[in-house]
């Protein structure tokens, strides 16, 4: 639930939990984050010009900070390119009480209401929130603000130290915490705090804070500000083995701006060369194809949707991280109704089954058959027993209400769940919409046959089978799905990067459009046994206009990459995705009997990792092959984003962002833990006979 907040006759907000109040009235408060905070770190004349600036806070409370820091970067013609701002919360507010605290700041309430419509969710754990089209990242870090930033790979530009008073959170200002601040620093970061309590000053200089007493705003008499600038060379362990990040803030603000070649047109791509055009980058896309989407992000339409699991395993915290950052950039590109409709979808517990990507989670039979893993697809106990949990819980996956089951013909004491943030999309729109991001150049029927480095040591010549130069680029991303082997064997043995542990999974789909009056009532999708979508806008038809459509799906067959298939092969999996609609839905099913007979099937071929999470982050040819900052000889490693399974729309455009902020030292959409589960760092195949390579 969320944090119990008093509100007091002058209508300032009280917090029973400290005995404290949040804040002053409204002229002081807003004074001291113009003043203590803002111009206290130097902004907004420290961001003037730079590619991005870093702000650290803790104790988020109801944004204030935030809010004015933004109001401040919005309003400043020569602000930073992005602004990344962190802040831990161990006890985030209701949405209710983050409007209600902004009515008191006009100027601030139409951007109260944009963070008010993402706060929702709020586990414990990291969450990315995206604000002025990508371009300013709220990071919050909902836990114990120690251990919050000790998950946390980052070095920030400025830093506000904020909270309840020394004296009722002493907590939040003890000497491990300030330690786990100055982790976050680098030399000459800037830090303000409207407290000069002597022992947070004694603590702030052991943490290496050159820090002084200044004027205080009014009541106050004086103010503290630090700086970052110990006498010892600060170290700590690297998080990544293959190097921290491979570009430079300087080669950001040059005047020719880094180019990049990303391999791939679908949607994980797509996500890359947007993240990178964001940051200033001049991206070329390679596909051979002649138009985006043509692989397997043609699905006629699919399904973003959480994964539960009792334990709360990685594939469930990084598919809720991926489908809040999916529905974030949803509403931004896509048209609702006609590109994507967040409905929500019910999955069938008991009906889940392993022969996805969950698969290596699952349980091996005595027989040598996969079994459903004990605790898979349920929720875990915590959400339901700690009251403080379950309000965010609920807003990601509850028990499947009587009447959801009834509408779609099913008992009411059914094993479900209703996944609240979920629905369908077209995740050609999606690509397309990516890749209209200034700076993006696309580049049809390039077929990749070589990728050489350039005798300029610093870019990689990408080369069709004529020779021809198709694109030539400081980076290399390679986003080819099934086919990325295939890329890294066109390098000369002296470069190549160690072949990826990578399975090819092809998948058919059964789809058709509906005729007049025949549009279901229920529009949501259906997860358990395959995934049913029963409505979506299919692209324009003869008539000229996108008309409502279903699609079914998808068959699994690992290890198949003939396309297209084969009549047989055809005609089995229309068979079987029949079938596993009338098992998910034994009742609604019998009115599709006769359209499905004439539906349409559409097949592609997609890739997963041998432990079915994607695989992001660069690829040196060896551990040793680079430098501190990732680079071999000079030039960037190859960079790779793939192996997305069956999950594409709930995770490549959270990896496109873990990647952009890997690659640039920025802080991460996702903890420590769950970055590098999904790391290049974690793959360690061996070197393989290049011959053998597809």
């Amino acid at each position: 639930m969320s944090e119990t907040v008093q509100w007091m006759e002058d209508g300032t907000p009280y917090s029973p939990r400290f005995g404290d109040r949040y804040r002053s009235e409204a002229a002081y408060a807003m004074q001291q984050a113009e003043q203590v905070f803002l111009a206290g770190v130097g902004l907004p004349a420290a961001w003037a010009g730079q590619p991005q600036w870093r702000i650290l806070e803790t104790g988020f409370g109801f944004g204030l900070n935030f809010l004015a820091t933004w109001h401040a970067w919005r309003g400043d013609a020569a602000r930073s390119q992005l602004l990344h701002f962190v802040s831990t919360e161990a006890f985030p507010v209701s949405a209710g009480d983050l409007l209600r605290h902004a009515e008191q700041f006009p100027h601030l309430q139409a951007m109260a209401r944009e963070l008010a419509a993402q706060w929702w969710g709020l586990l414990p754990g990291v969450h990315r929130l995206r604000f002025d089209n990508g371009r300013v990242l709220l990071t919050l870090l909902v836990g114990d603000t120690q251990a919050m930033l000790r998950q946390q790979d980052m070095a920030v530009d400025s830093i506000y130290l904020d909270g309840f008073s020394p004296a009722r959170n002493p907590q939040m200002w003890s000497l491990h915490t300030l330690k786990a601040v100055a982790r976050c620093a680098r030399r000459g970061t800037r830090l303000a705090t409207w407290t000069i309590a002597a022992q947070v000053r004694k603590d702030l200089a052991q943490c290496g804070f050159q820090a002084h007493k200044v004027p205080g705003v009014p009541p106050k008499r004086d103010n503290l500000h630090a700086t970052f600038d110990p006498a010892w060379e600060p170290r700590k362990a690297p998080l990544w083995a293959l190097g921290a990040h491979a570009v430079k803030t300087a080669d950001l603000a040059a005047p020719n701006l880094p180019t990049a070649a990303v391999i791939g047109a679908g949607i994980a791509g797509a996500a890359c060369a947007h993240q990178l055009a964001l940051r200033g980058w001049q991206v070329t896309m390679l596909d051979a194809a002649p138009h985006p989407a043509a692989g397997a992000s043609a699905l006629p339409a699919g399904i973003f949707a959480p994964h539960t699991s009792s334990d709360d395993s990685v594939l469930s915290r990084i598919t809720r991280a991926g489908v809040r950052t999916t529905e974030q950039w949803a509403r931004q590109l896509l048209q609702h109704g006609e590109d994507w409709e967040p409905t929500g979808a019910l999955e069938r517990r008991r009906l889940a089954t392993p022969r996805d990507e969950t698969a290596a989670h699952a349980e091996i039979a005595p027989d040598n058959t996969a079994s459903r893993r004990t605790g898979a697809h349920e929720r875990p106990p915590a959400w339901s027993a700690d009251p403080a949990l379950a309000q965010a819980a609920a807003a990601w996956s509850t028990p499947a209400s009587a009447d959801v089951l009834a509408a779609q013909g099913l008992p009411a004491d059914e094993a479900a769940l209703w996944h609240t943030h979920a629905g369908w999309l077209r995740p050609a729109a999606l690509v397309q919409a990516l890749l209209q991001a200034p700076g993006i150049r696309f580049v049809g029927q390039a077929q990749v046959a070589q990728v050489k480095a350039s005798s300029d040591a610093a870019t990689w010549a990408v080369q069709d089978a004529a020779g021809a130069e198709l694109a030539r680029a400081h980076l290399l991303i390679i986003c080819a799905g099934p086919h990325s082997n295939a890329v890294l064997a066109s390098m000369p043995e002296a470069s190549a990067p160690q072949p990826l542990p990578l399975q090819s999974i092809r998948g058919q789909v059964s789809w058709a459009r509906y005729g007049d009056g025949e549009v279901p009532a229920q529009h949501h999708p259906v997860n358990g046994h395959g995934s049913w979508v029963p409505f979506f806008k299919a692209p324009a038809s003869a008539s000229g206009a996108a008309e409502p459509a279903w699609v079914m799906g998808s068959s699994f067959e690992r290890d198949v990459t003939q396309l297209p298939p084969s009549p047989a092969d055809t005609a089995r999996a229309h068979g079987d995705n029949w079938a596993k609609l009338q098992t998910l839905l034994p009742t609604a099913s019998q009115v599709y009997a006769a359209p499905f007979a004439a539906a349409q099937t559409w097949a592609q071929v997609r890739c997963a990792s041998v432990d079915r999470l994607p695989v992001v982050g660069p690829l040196p040819e060896d551990n040793n092959a680079s430098d501190s900052n990732g680079t071999q000889d000079g030039r960037m490693p190859p960079w790779v984003c793939t192996a997305m399974g069956s999950r594409g729309l709930s995770w490549a455009l959270l990896c496109a962002e873990l990647l952009a902020a890997r690659l640039h030292g920025e802080p991460l959409p996702v903890s420590n833990s769950l970055a590098k589960a999904l790391s290049t760092d974690r793959i360690r195949p061996a070197r393989a006979d290049r011959s053998a390579q597809p």
